[in-house]
């Protein structure tokens, strides 16, 4: 993207994002909180990652992970803190990092000398924490951190099913401390004091140890619409964070995972930053939110299939829909496969090598403009040819970011084609870019002198998607 001169035309002067300082904490960016601010750079997060297993599976290489991460330009990762595990059946995901064995699962609490566990080891001391697993924790942040690495810290995940519950420290099978004797749909509620007062300590301990990380913000509970989570627990959770961090010098965000798809977020908690959706495809989820002036991200992707093209669409409509997170669930990463080279994976989603660099030109595309002075503005398209949707996000009169892409289908053909689409523009002088979404090749520029009114550009001919950059030079 370097050899674009389009792209580098596209910055504007940084004196008005000149609020912060290199160090500081991820934060809602100050002018355009539907953004990021990240060492004194508006940010959008787009990621790519493996199951949230990175700390938890000490048969996780977490250093070529982050570093095939950052060698594809990508700043996000999710992570699970360790308090919910998986087992080798779940979802069907091969060499599932979320899945580790016995002996190589490690989280914020020891074993004790006591046999019994349900998965074969000594049961759990929830009364103490496990030294390990803070280290391992705290040197994930910081690598993740040098390599300019944002980390969901998921702190919590509602049990699917009893199998999953079953292995679980907190219940009570599985720890000395007779806490967790209920059923699994009651552990994220308010009903058991002794539950309660162990999920308060571990939201502490965690928050307490990562006081001084730049790059993280916490998520109260992933996927909380299943198993039982209620919303009055989540809020405490979340006042459990912010009262932990009253006196520290960095206060850090806090997500809440709203729903599968789309939902309008009705009565939020104030101090909520970032709401994320799952397999928000269409992103219909960001305009139905987008007057809360907050962040709307899409953290887990998946169940539509294998082929890049699904999810390469899905991050492009997503983030020019006026999202700032996309974090992609890659398979290609596995417990054996930590550089994400698996590609006879049979789990139910995508991911690739591939995959990781076209989600690096969307990257690139977004950062390339001036985004903060953008919004989702549909309606300046006034044309495209039949069989093809079309996206804008605009700063009318001076720039404009348009997606078009032909929604993939399983078992449909897509041919290569061009398209014609009509923009509507104030007068001036504009020069556009017709991008490549799968290269990162320019396949068509120029320059124009507009009096005002509608314009059509015709692409180049492409397959699946392609994108339209439109800057207003004078």
């Amino acid at each position: 993207m370097n050899e674009n001169p389009f792209l580098a035309l596209l910055f504007f002067p940084p004196l008005a994002f000149a609020v912060a300082h290199p160090g500081d904490v991820l934060s809602l960016h100050p002018i355009n909180p539907h953004y990021f601010l990240f060492r004194g750079k508006p940010t959008v997060l787009i990621g790519s990652g493996e199951h949230y297993g990175a700390v938890l599976n000490l048969a996780f290489d977490y250093i070529a992970y982050l570093d095939e991460l950052k060698a594809n330009g990508l700043n996000h990762t999710r992570l699970f803190s360790g308090v919910y595990r998986e087992i080798p059946t779940s979802f069907g995901i091969t060499d599932n990092t979320l899945a580790p064995t016995a002996e190589n699962y490690i989280c914020p609490w020891p074993r004790s000398d006591v046999p019994g566990a349900v998965d074969g080891g000594n049961k759990f001391d929830l009364s103490k924490w496990n030294p390990a697993y803070f280290k391992r924790l705290k040197d994930f942040v910081n690598q993740a951190s040098k390599r300019g690495i944002i980390v969901e810290v998921n702190l919590f995940c509602p049990f699917y099913d009893d199998d999953l519950w079953e292995i679980n420290p907190m219940n009570a099978k599985n720890n000395i401390n007779g806490i967790g004797n209920c059923h699994r749909e009651e552990v994220y509620t308010l009903k058991h004091k002794d539950l309660t007062e162990l999920q308060e300590a571990v939201t502490r301990r965690i928050v307490e140890e990562l006081r001084d990380a730049d790059n993280i913000y916490y998520e109260v509970c992933n996927e909380p619409y299943f198993g039982g989570v209620t919303m009055d627990w989540q809020w405490h959770i979340a006042d459990v964070i912010i009262e932990t961090e009253k006196n520290f010098q960095k206060k850090h965000l806090i997500s809440m995972n709203i729903a599968n798809g789309s939902a309008k977020i009705e009565n939020p908690h104030p101090a909520v930053s970032i709401f994320n959706f799952h397999y928000a495809y269409p992103p219909d989820a960001v305009a139905i939110n987008y007057h809360l002036n907050k962040v709307i991200g899409e953290n887990e992707t998946g169940f539509r299939g294998k082929d890049d093209v699904l999810y390469r669409t899905e991050g492009w409509d997503f983030i020019i829909a006026g999202g700032a997170l996309f974090s992609h669930l890659d398979y290609s990463f596995s417990t054996h496969h930590p550089k994400g080279d698996l590609l006879d994976y049979q789990s139910p989603g995508g991911g690739s090598p591939t995959l990781r660099k076209q989600l690096k030109i969307l990257k690139d595309f977004i950062h390339s403009f001036d985004f903060l002075k953008m919004a989702p503005k549909n309606e300046v398209i006034k044309g495209i040819s039949e069989g093809v949707k079309a996206r804008a996000l605009v700063e009318e009169g001076k720039q404009y970011a348009i997606y078009i892409h032909e929604p993939p289908e399983a078992g449909k053909e897509v041919k290569e084609r061009e398209v014609e689409i009509t923009v509507e523009l104030p007068e001036g002088t504009y020069r556009y870019e017709w991008l490549n979404t799968k290269t990162g090749n320019v396949e068509k520029r120029g320059n124009f002198r507009h009096t005002g009114g509608y314009r059509t550009f015709i692409s180049p001919v492409f397959k699946e998607d392609i994108a339209l950059g439109i800057l207003r030079r004078w």
